[in-house]
């Protein structure tokens, strides 16, 4: 897995956007992070989402996915990418929210991402909740660290 998951780490991370994201799932309590609570949380959060993006990537064995058509204006910050992954099972529902960034002329980067009817940032923001009303911010990085760890070995 550690060559999967540098390949999604190289090509696909990239594409999203780690701050918004991150600050999307911590919620109200981002505001009240230091900088450098910050920077653990996007670097932590980065970590768990590369590895599970990667196992869900390692299941994807003759699968195709196909794009349905995209509904947006040209002048649209934000659309929302349907998808859909056929394989030998049932399909899978894969939905991508993009934002337009500013910077390098204008590029697309996912802020959410829909797997089967579940927003992970909206899933990952209940979870955090509870930790963060348990141990605050603080508490809850040493959770993703451990976490990462955890999964680490798995390896």
């Amino acid at each position: 897995m550690p060559k999967l998951m540098a390949l999604v780490d190289t090509k696909v991370m990239p594409n999203v956007d780690f701050q918004r994201m991150t600050a999307s799932a911590v919620g109200p309590a981002w505001r009240q992070a230091t900088p450098a609570q910050k920077a653990r949380l996007q670097e932590e959060f980065k970590t768990l989402l590369v590895r599970t993006y990667a196992g869900a990537v390692s299941q994807v064995i003759d699968m195709v996915l196909t794009i349905k058509p995209l509904r947006s204006a040209p002048e649209d910050t934000e659309v929302l990418v349907r998808s859909e992954v056929k394989g030998t099972g049932d399909p899978v529902q894969l939905d991508y929210r993009l934002a337009k960034t500013p910077g390098q002329g204008y590029g697309w980067r996912i802020y959410n991402l829909n797997v089967m009817g579940i927003w992970l940032v909206d899933n990952y923001r209940s979870q955090f909740a509870q930790t963060i009303n348990a141990k605050g911010i603080d508490g809850l990085i040493d959770a993703l660290a451990e976490r990462n760890k955890a999964n680490a070995k798995k390896d």
